[in-house]
């Protein structure tokens, strides 16, 4: 069989003891943070029926949502009727909307778990992988936009990421630019999407998409939108064209007021107005950000507004909501802790030696009683050698020796794998030595 018929599909990944580790230590740090910020934690079936999903992410987006073919007689039609996650925050958005008079409002909630994309595989980018999100619904003050954006700060500094910065903008400013520059409502949307791509393209390339393609813009309009969004310049040259638009200076007062609010919580270095910001997902209506760090592709982090989503999806009244998300596997490569040794295994290992081992468990289960990580040799090797190298890999600092000379005398060694130094105990009382 081929080798590659052992790996696992493409766009995901096995996790080892060590990674496993350390991934679960920055879950611990991000559910930590988020607590204190008084976020509840959510989870979300892995799977969702299709219509709750599609239509919510854009064209794009939806391009990119896992779908589940029917089973039984419909399987052979290639028909779909669920999903896998493509996020965390339509899921929220149905459970708002199922749950929504058993919830407190505002309701802050947070969800760690994997979410799945039908995308193609690349650096940094996989078919299956963790967000890290929090959201908070009910709420339209910009406060609660500022909590969002101040936890994500908090935790990415917990964690220890190097250099990154929040870039701001509104989907108001967006909106406003387009205004000005006399795009077509209708075109908004297509528009917007090929502007999202400024950070992957160069400026040309973007520009002969908008206006041979997406919105089909003269060509002077689309020239002269991705200059002023990609000039040094940019932010002074957007507020000068959103002067006079109403939506375009609200979302100006939404950006602005949004880094007053942070002024003492995030260092200005650490977080500015981006007017070239779009972040493609349709259902953002307010302020959006994204999170960038050095010689990392894309985002680390994002999130933003949307007051529409929830009543879409229930057809009630309008719910405020916002919410961020953390990039967690882009996020682990940077950690400080990332590269360190795995942790021991074991602190107890207890040797099996001879052919009555009833003793050797025994021991293992009041040790375990103490708190310790105790383990018994299950290998087909007799030889101490062996069992005491096996103790080592497993990091273990203390090794329990009873073979058959100790088993004759009633007595069991517990030797300190560090020092060399040994001690003898009966066996009914080697946990005390642990215990004390």
């Amino acid at each position: 069989m081929a080798t590659d018929s052992f790996l696992p599909p493409s766009g995901t990944r096995d996790f080892l003891a060590a990674e496993s580790a350390a991934r679960e230590r920055a879950f611990a740090t991000v559910r930590d943070v988020f607590g204190r910020y008084g976020f509840q934690p959510l989870h979300t079936p892995a799977f969702e029926r299709l219509e709750v999903l599609t239509g919510k992410y854009g064209d794009e987006g939806d391009k990119l949502v896992f779908k589940i073919l029917r089973r039984g007689e419909h399987e052979a039609t290639g028909e779909a009727d669920l999903a896998l996650r493509y996020d965390h925050t339509v899921p929220l958005a149905r459970v708002v909307a199922s749950h929504g008079s058993r919830l407190p409002r505002p309701y802050k909630r947070y969800a760690l778990a994997p979410v799945w994309r039908a995308d193609r595989p690349g650096k940094g980018r996989f078919r299956e992988f963790v967000q890290c999100d929090l959201d908070i619904v009910g709420s339209a003050s910009p406060l609660a936009d500022a909590e969002v954006v101040s936890a994500l700060y908090q935790a990415l500094e917990t964690l220890g990421v190097p250099e990154f910065r929040f870039l701001v903008n509104s989907r108001k400013v967006l909106i406003g630019l387009l205004e000005v520059y006399g795009v077509p409502a209708e075109a908004g949307g297509s528009v917007l999407i090929t502007l999202d791509k400024l950070d992957k393209l160069r400026p040309e390339a973007v520009v002969a998409e908008l206006s041979q393609g997406r919105g089909a813009l003269p060509a002077s309009t689309a020239s002269n939108l991705v200059a002023d969004l990609t000039a040094s310049d940019a932010v002074a040259r957007v507020r000068k064209e959103l002067t006079h638009s109403t939506i375009g200076q609200a979302g100006l007062a939404e950006v602005d007021r949004l880094l007053d609010l942070l002024s003492d919580t995030v260092p200005s270095r650490r977080i500015g107005f981006a007017p070239n910001l779009v972040r493609g997902l349709d259902y953002y209506t307010g302020v959006i950000y994204e999170v960038t760090a050095p010689d990392v592709p894309g985002s680390i982090a994002s999130g933003g507004r949307y007051d529409g989503l929830i009543a879409g999806m229930s057809a009630g009244a309008q719910t405020p909501a916002c919410g961020g998300s953390l990039g967690i596997e882009r996020i682990l490569p940077l950690l400080p802790a990332a590269n360190e040794p795995a942790a021991p295994t074991l602190d107890v290992a207890v040797t099996a030696l001879g052919d009555d081992h009833t003793d050797a468990f025994r021991m293992a289960a009041a040790i375990r009683r103490t708190g310790l990580r105790t383990g018994v040799y299950l290998g087909s090797s007799g030889k101490l050698a062996r069992q005491l190298k096996w103790a080592a890999d497993q990091g273990a600092r203390f090794c329990l020796i009873h073979g058959p000379a100790e088993q004759a005398a009633g007595r069991v060694i517990v030797r300190d794998l560090t020092s060399g130094a040994q001690t003898t105990h009966p066996p009914e009382r080697v946990a005390d030595f642990f215990g004390e």
